[in-house]
């Protein structure tokens, strides 16, 4: 089995910065990719940031310029720095990754985190 756990969300005020930690944990035989995902309340859930196997990434025209995700020093995680953040930032950030469990494995499965919320409010 593999899990996400995402962790770092909290109330800031506008114009602050979080950094969301996204660690990936159980039968891991590669991750393909790593993205974070956020959902605010009447809307669709909506694709932030994307980091691939080899080291690029992504960006929603919404968030560019002001979140950075970069892998961190612990295997398997995926850290997404969130600065400049505005009142629309506010909504639950998942994270999901594209993992092959082994390497028998015929394809890789999309898992997801539990969510973590993030509220950018004065």
């Amino acid at each position: 089995q593999v899990q996400l756990v995402e962790s770092g969300g909290g109330l800031v005020q506008p114009g602050g910065s979080l950094r969301l930690s996204c660690e990936a944990s159980g039968s891991i035989f590669s991750i393909y990719a790593t993205n974070w995902y956020r959902q605010a309340p009447g809307k669709q859930r909506e694709l932030v940031a994307v980091i691939t196997k080899s080291g690029n990434s992504s960006y929603a025209d919404s968030v560019k310029g002001r979140f950075t995700i970069a892998r961190g020093g612990a295997p398997n995680t995926v850290h997404l720095q969130m600065n400049s953040l505005k009142p629309e930032d506010t909504a639950v950030y998942y994270c999901n990754a594209v993992i092959r469990t082994s390497v028998t494995a015929t394809r890789p499965f999309n898992y997801w985190g539990q969510g973590t919320q993030v509220t950018v409010a004065s």
